[in-house]
């Protein structure tokens, strides 16, 4: 069973900054574009930011100029940056592999932002 696992969620003030981690599996790692998703209560999953294996990004636009998304080949690990977080961040965040050589779509368990005063 493949595995990501997150890490660096939490609770924050508006304005505050946090890091998200997704560690993955190397062969997994190697062969994916690697994304952030998240769920805030009665919406639906949004696409938050994603990074190819060849390293284009793209984000979601209310996130632009905020959140950046890098991947370590060598740790196998993708990595968000949460800053100037917002109320309207507040959302379960989810880390995706998706396939680019063989069709596959895996997910993390989540994990909580909170923003709030």
């Amino acid at each position: 069973q493949v595995q990501l696992v997150e890490s660096g969620g939490g609770l924050v003030q508006p304005g505050g900054s946090l890091r998200l981690s997704c560690a993955a599996s190397r062969i997994i790692f190697s062969m994916s574009a690697m994304g952030w998703y998240r769920q805030a209560p009665g919406k639906q999953r949004e696409l938050v930011a994603v990074i190819s294996k060849g390293g284009s990004i793209n984000y979601v636009d209310s996130v632009k100029g905020r959140f950046t998304i890098s991947r370590d080949n060598a740790k196998n690990t993708v990595y968000l940056q949460l800053n100037s977080l917002k109320p309207e961040d507040t959302a379960v965040y989810y880390c995706n592999a998706r396939g680019e050589v063989v069709s596959y779509n895996y997910w993390g368990q989540g994990t909580q932002v909170t923003v709030s005063s």
